[in-house]
């Protein structure tokens, strides 16, 4: 039985380190794309219930172009906070390398 010198030997080339994404990285993408979607896609449910029908006194586009902004809102603050932890972990990473 003879073995396959290539699978035995390290493979030439350039080494990769994978390094894990820092805390807060997810939590700002995904914030920036709810921030970004939230109301247009209040303004779309709004223009498929159609301004013929009132809920209360508003069109239901102005309700859920509202309600959209509010999920929008939302997205911004879970960009800031995954902002805050970004930041965080960059100082701990700058102070841990100064010791």
């Amino acid at each position: 039985m003879t073995s396959d010198p290539e699978s035995t030997t390290a493979a030439g080339g350039r080494q990769i380190q994978l390094t894990p994404m820092p805390p807060g990285s997810w939590l700002l993408i995904g914030g920036g794309v709810v921030a970004a979607l939230g109301p247009l896609f209040g303004f779309l449910v709004g223009s498929m219930m159609g301004s013929t029908t009132d809920i209360g006194n508003l069109s239901p586009i102005y309700l859920f172009l509202f309600l959209g902004i509010l999920v929008g809102g939302l997205g911004i603050g879970a960009v800031l906070l995954g902002l805050q932890r970004l930041v965080r972990h960059r100082r701990t990473l700058v102070s841990d390398q100064q010791l």
